[in-house]
């Protein structure tokens, strides 16, 4: 079939990873198929409401395949999905998977209405999966209206809240009819996500069977999961994390969980009665479970003997407390572009699982570059700015040239943007981001947005916004202002904010007004200065929480 996306795909290069087994000729559907001709009755797939076999995962998948090409879709079109953690966004990748869609995975619950619609006009896209109730105003705005009005858009799926498909989305036992035949092609699009990037507009990665399944095959080998495995992934399916862990699931042929436990249940209460082997997340997750464990005076996390932990350093006591109760911590280094391509090894002493992100697997290799001239690599044990070449690489920005070829240095390494180092053991230590930007639990939050919509307040002259430390989320957003004369009140900002279309989740939860900022001689803020001195106690910000009131 004709790939009508451009991409970085170079023929050279591909016929080297096969050669070297890192690509195959899997797809995410093909796989999807094998392990139900292997295991058809054991199950495969399960959230708050549904536990599917791989037999009605596979019947599923091809009855919302049927339903997608009557809707008049061709090759390479492009499939969003907007929704919780739930089975229905697994099952229509899937079925992209077969037909040979893009599938767009990465549309977060903390996105306004009309940022999705733009983000969509964007990728044109031409079918989209929506839940009822799902992001950051449609208790105001009614998303279906407004997506079901753009230019390329032939269908919006819309689901209800509760675990059911509902009228408007293909039945779990719906027929399967006038379906394409099924898109063999291991390179072609098969993902595309939306990256938090360093600027508030999001580049969108395009990856393919291949380049998401190489890392996959590196951590299903060095970890040695099986059919038995059990996955429970903390990240949302928004979140790439969680498309990691569903390729090394279609590679091991267990069972997948999202985190969706009904409600009243806990995390800890979902860990505890899934049964999850493996666990995938951010250092928040695992802190919060831990407290959650030593308030109930609870010494084991149910069956669980694998942790993975990303997006920030593992802190040593989360680890100590994991190595404790039997659990081997994974520390995981990765991004959207190249998954997670550097990660600790099982057994790898307890101080290079808390110190370093591992030396990974043979799908991505990393060379250390001067943080002022990315062409020019610094010694082993030096500080610099990662880079990486491999199988599990991205195949470039969608509709974005520039971007694409800005993130690379003159001989074809990726770009980071983060600093490391690689250590005498041939380890990855992540040091800190060259990029101004703020992690906090693992979402990425844009400092410059918040800036820009502070200083439209009449009594804003001048913003920043930094991070301060947090014990468990890791960073927070302190926004620090000069006011024009009259100070006004943190909550008036924060309503200000909001008003202006600012994500509550992006909210700073500190606040404080100041004479003057500390300044580089071409007169740019020197934010890093402020974050410095909030966690030296020089600065003394105050915790402020947003309430929305009925003003909007």
């Amino acid at each position: 079939m004709t790939n009508t996306l451009l991409t970085r795909h170079d023929p050279e290069e591909a016929r080297q990873f096969h050669a070297e087994g890192t690509w195959g000729e899997d797809t995410h559907y093909r796989l999807l198929k094998r392990n139900t001709e292997a295991n058809p009755n054991a199950f495969a797939l399960r959230d708050g409401g549904r536990r599917l076999t791989w037999k009605q995962l596979s019947n599923w998948v091809e009855a919302i395949a049927s339903d997608l090409a009557t809707q008049g879709l061709r090759s390479n079109d492009r499939v969003s999905l907007w929704a919780s953690n739930r089975v229905e966004s697994i099952a229509t990748y899937l079925a992209c998977s077969r037909n040979g869609y893009a599938c767009n995975p990465s549309l977060h619950r903390t996105y306004t209405v009309d940022e999705i619609s733009g983000l969509l006009e964007r990728l044109s896209t031409k079918a989209i999966l929506v839940e009822e109730g799902w992001g950051a105003d449609t208790s105001h705005k009614d998303p279906l209206e407004i997506l079901a009005k753009l230019p390329a858009m032939r269908k919006v799926y819309r689901l209800p809240k509760e675990r059911v498909c509902g009228t408007n989305f293909p039945a779990l036992n719906g027929p399967h009819y006038d379906a394409p035949e099924s898109n063999e092609n291991p390179d072609k699009v098969c993902y595309l996500a939306f990256t938090s990037g360093t600027t508030g507009t999001p580049k969108c990665v395009m990856h393919s069977d291949n380049t998401l399944l190489a890392n996959a095959r590196d951590m299903v080998r060095d970890w040695h999961h099986n059919k038995n495995s059990r996955l429970l992934s903390l990240s949302p399916l928004s979140h790439h994390i969680a498309w990691v862990g569903i390729a090394q699931w279609l590679l091991f042929g267990g069972e997948f969980v999202t985190d969706d436990p009904p409600a009243g249940i806990t995390k800890l209460d979902w860990i505890l009665e899934t049964e999850p082997t493996y666990i995938m997340g951010v250092p928040t997750h695992a802190i919060d479970t831990l407290a959650e464990m030593k308030k109930r005076g609870l010494d084991k996390m149910g069956t669980v003997e694998v942790f993975y932990m990303a997006g920030a350093p593992i802190p040593p006591a989360t680890a100590q407390a994991f190595v404790d109760m039997g659990i081997t911590p994974q520390n995981v280094y990765g991004m959207t572009e190249n998954s997670s391509h550097h990660y600790t090894w099982p057994d790898d002493p307890q101080r290079t699982i808390c110190e370093t992100c591992g030396r990974g697997g043979k799908a991505y290799h990393l060379k250390i570059f001067d943080s002022e001239n990315p062409d020019i690599e610094v010694p082993q044990g030096e500080v610099g700015h990662i880079a990486g070449k491999g199988a599990c690489l991205m195949l470039g920005y969608f509709d974005d040239q520039r971007a694409t070829e800005e993130s690379f240095n003159k001989d074809g390494w990726f770009l980071s943007g983060d600093l490391g180092l690689i250590d005498e053991n041939d380890c990855l230590r992540f040091v800190g981001r060259l990029k101004d930007i703020i992690i906090r639990g693992g979402k990425n939050i844009h400092p410059k947005k918040i800036e820009d919509l502070s200083i439209k307040h009449p009594n804003v002259e001048k913003a920043a916004a930094f991070p301060v430390p947090d014990e468990r989320l890791g960073e927070c957003v302190c926004l620090a202002i000069i006011s024009t004369g009259d100070e006004p009140k943190g909550q008036d900002v924060l309503q200000h904010l909001f008003n202006e279309g600012l994500s509550i989740y992006d909210m700073p939860e500190y606040y404080m007004v100041m004479n003057e900022f500390p300044i580089t001689a071409s007169g740019k803020t020197l934010k890093r200065e402020l974050a410095e001195w909030a966690r030296n106690g020089r600065l003394k910000p105050d915790p402020i929480r947003f309430t929305q009131t009925d003003k909007q």
